[in-house]
């Protein structure tokens, strides 16, 4: 077999076989394939596309290229979320301890931030002592206490598709449903949950910009699902605007603790509660409806707070913060930004102030930079809100002074105004089951 012959194959619009996609995975693994002529096929992938056939057994064989993480102690109750990546996206840290505290089993690898995207391990970080990088036995003797733990993407996860990943990242490949789709779910397959809802954020803040490729992508992640015996559901979400009012780390887990405090943030709880409950119904068997009270009950009563707090502290973070939000420590800047004329915010450019916030210091553009959990943006106005010159829309939390102009101006350049208000669009455009 010839990895030639079958770029030539694909190049030409032919489905690959299951042992050419094994040989050609297989031969990147172990460098007997050279990066060349892998780059040539994944360019012939992105404008040929592949059926549900190819795209199952790439995923399946990215998946078993590494480490399968073993969770059959815990019988079918397994869950895990999976977001595509959005600005102020810290819904792990609310779904997590609302699962566990009715019954299901959140163990759960996540991965850091880079660019404009926000990461849940990045986000956990910012809390003092937390450790994301417990042994597996650890990760597992916590998960039978508390019923939830959330760690780093272990290096022997997938490893076929971090190679495969890094190469497109260079190649303007990134951007093909069947690499995307067999990518995330080679991933999550491997954790091993048995019960799976991912969250596809379309917008101007997501990877995806439009509902019909949103719906083609949770379809195609769906069908690998089901093919490989898992339940498994799809939440196709707005990212036309960020989510919720915080966009950096320890802010974004203090507007996550607001929300278990049952604190109205109404987007925010919106689309967290329908993730829940879609895994709340996946595992138990209950309805959506029953699903979405049993949700409302453990915030109002209190319970997912004290499930948070106890995977919080079991972790090794101090869980003082959840009531002196200080110990999180706080920037040297706090700059206010103010409206330039009346009217109403008409839009927002998510992935622009996703930068902002990055360029404040929340975020990073290669794996390698440091953040500084404390900066970031909090929002005081949103998509829609009517506002009045020099009313404050922004507050910029940063100790790197000399990139406050340069913030502003990216700010400015992501939101629009308008004299009239803006037709609402949907929260969530849709569940694929």
């Amino acid at each position: 077999m010839r990895l030639y012959d079958i770029i030539e194959k694909k190049r030409d619009g032919f489905e690959l076989s299951d042992e050419e996609i094994k040989f050609f995975i297989g031969g990147y693994v172990d460098g007997t394939v050279p990066e060349y002529q892998i780059s040539a096929l994944l360019m012939a992938i992105f404008f040929r596309g592949m059926n549900d056939r190819e795209i199952t057994t790439l995923t399946h064989t990215m998946m078993h290229s590494g480490d399968i993480v073993d969770l059959s102690e815990f019988g079918s109750v397994t869950v895990d979320k999976h977001s595509t990546g959005g600005v102020g996206d810290k819904t792990s840290l609310i779904v997590a301890p609302i699962v566990a505290s009715l019954g299901g089993i959140m163990a759960k690898m996540s991965g850091r931030g880079l660019g404009h995207t926000g990461g849940t391990v990045d986000k956990l970080e910012s809390i003092p002592g937390f450790d994301t990088g417990i042994s597996s036995e650890a990760f597992l003797e916590q998960v039978r206490k508390v019923g939830v733990a959330v760690i780093g993407s272990t290096k022997n996860l997938a490893p076929a598709d971090k190679k495969l990943y890094a190469l497109r990242d260079v190649t303007a490949t990134v951007n093909s449903i069947p690499l995307i789709a067999s990518s995330i779910m080679s991933k999550k397959l491997a954790a091993g949950a048995h019960n799976i809802v991912l969250d596809v954020k379309i917008g101007s803040g997501a990877f995806l910009k439009d509902e019909e490729e949103g719906r083609l992508l949770a379809e195609k992640m769906v069908n690998i699902g089901k093919n490989s015996g898992r339940n498994i559901a799809a939440v196709i979400t707005d990212m036309d605007r960020p989510l919720g009012f915080a966009v950096g780390n320890s802010v974004e887990v203090l507007e996550a603790v607001s929300v278990l405090k049952c604190e109205k943030i109404d987007d925010l709880y919106t689309v967290c509660k329908a993730l829940a409950s879609n895994l709340l119904s996946l595992c138990h068997g209950w309805s959506i409806e029953e699903s979405e009270a049993k949700v409302d009950e453990v915030i109002k009563n209190g319970t997912a707070l004290e499930t948070f707090k106890n995977w919080i502290s079991a972790q090794g973070g101090d869980i003082s913060f959840v009531d002196e939000p200080s110990v999180l420590g706080k920037t040297d800047f706090e700059i206010e930004i103010t409206a330039q004329q009346d009217g109403y915010i008409s839009g927002m450019d998510a992935a622009m102030i996703g930068k902002t916030a990055s360029v404040l210091g929340a975020g990073r553009e290669t794996l390698d930079d440091v953040i500084d959990h404390t900066a970031g943006i909090i929002l005081k106005k949103k998509t829609g809100d009517a506002v009045k010159k020099g009313e404050v829309i922004a507050v910029f939390l940063t100790s790197k002074e000399d990139k406050i102009e340069t913030a502003k101006n990216m700010f400015a350049s992501a939101v629009e105004f308008s004299t009239e208000k803006p037709k609402d669009k949907p929260l969530i455009y849709g569940i694929v089951k």
